[in-house]
């Protein structure tokens, strides 16, 4: 190969490697925000995130598609981008399973309030005692089950 394609491809491998680990540092982050209680604060960070995943999602497709473009970096540069991959793929597992934990959470909390609310405003009869109807609550209440 010639000395081009290898400062190439090392060039790539690093740039790869310095994503997947950045992408990972995100998510450990948003990880212990979750555990700590505090979503909030992984949805300050969401949208550089979200650009890291995307250009993450990108370049995953690129080396997919053409493996040989990595091919000439040297074994030691490719064993880092395997090891930070791996560890990506680690903490992606935990940060799906805090986000599920949380959304469970949420969810669970809406429906509680929903029901509090229902409970408060008592149950609606048409008609009252005199055959005369009772006057509603006039308030509305939606529950819709996507998070």
């Amino acid at each position: 190969m010639t000395e081009t394609a290898t400062v190439n491809a090392r060039a790539r491998v690093r740039q790869l490697t310095d994503l997947t680990r950045r992408l990972t540092a995100r998510l450990v982050e948003e990880s212990k925000a979750f555990e700590s209680r505090r979503p909030h604060d992984a949805a300050a960070t969401l949208g550089e995130t979200q650009q890291l995943a995307n250009a993450y999602r990108r370049e995953s497709a690129q080396v997919k598609a053409d493996p040989s473009v990595l091919a000439a970096a040297p074994a030691g540069d490719r064993l880092a981008l395997v090891k930070a991959t791996e560890a990506f793929e680690a903490v992606l597992s935990g940060h799906a399973r805090a986000v599920e934990a949380a959304r469970i959470v949420s969810e669970g909390l809406v429906k509680t309030i929903v029901a509090e609310v229902a409970a408060q405003r008592g149950s609606p009869s048409a008609y009252g005692a005199s055959g005369q109807a009772t006057a509603g609550d006039g308030r509305a209440g939606a529950f819709n089950r996507t998070a």
